[in-house]
């Protein structure tokens, strides 16, 4: 996963609550809407959604899988602007911006899935043993480096504690023990994970 530019600042408070079911739902057509629209006509798509609190700022990740595999996923900690809104433009950025990946391609659009991760603000930790696996994600920077791996990552890959914070460590183009090192920052987040496939 890629975290867009301009997410060095400290994002601000996140959601309060959980969104409901049908929040995620609408949540995950903007996603899907945003894609379609770009891959079909170039252009971002514009949404007005009924559920008033998709219009409370929030970080999100939109990443998109294809047969299992990851096909792209870019997110933002930044929490100023609507939730619906950075979910639709880190959907379209995930499809087309990824620099992993070439973008999406009009066939493509009925084999991809989509997933969506609604951010909470970062907050620093001095303890690592305090890291949850599955619960936290990992946010590491040591001066321009920094990394990003969401929680459900090490869930997925089966890793532990020390395994996530190597690989968190390489995200970020570091040795796999600079989250050892004093001059790291490591932070932990946590997030509302929710897809196409279980919806």
């Amino acid at each position: 996963m890629k975290e867009n530019k301009g997410s060095d600042r400290q994002s601000k408070p996140g959601l309060e609550r959980p969104l409901n079911d049908g929040e995620k739902k609408t949540l995950l057509a903007i996603a899907r809407g945003a894609i379609e629209s770009y891959v079909r006509e170039g252009k971002q798509a514009l949404f007005d959604p009924a559920e008033e609190r998709l219009r409370d700022n929030a970080g999100a990740f939109v990443t998109i899988h294809k047969n299992g595999r990851l096909r792209g996923c870019i997110g933002t900690f930044e929490a100023d602007r609507a939730l619906y809104v950075t979910v639709s433009e880190m959907a379209v950025e995930a499809a087309a911006r990824d620099p992993r990946f070439p973008p999406v391609s009009l066939p493509e659009l009925q084999e991809i899935d989509l997933e969506v991760s609604v951010l909470s603000p970062r907050s620093r930790i001095d303890d690592p043993s305090r890291i949850i696996v599955g619960e936290h994600g990992l946010y590491i920077t040591k001066g321009f480096r920094r990394g990003v791996l969401l929680p459900q990552v090490a869930t997925e890959q089966g890793w532990d504690k020390e395994t996530f914070l190597k690989h968190v460590c390489l995200k970020a183009g570091l040795d796999t023990d600079a989250w050892k090192d004093p001059d790291s920052v490591l932070e932990v987040f946590t997030a509302q994970v929710f897809g196409e496939k279980e919806a």
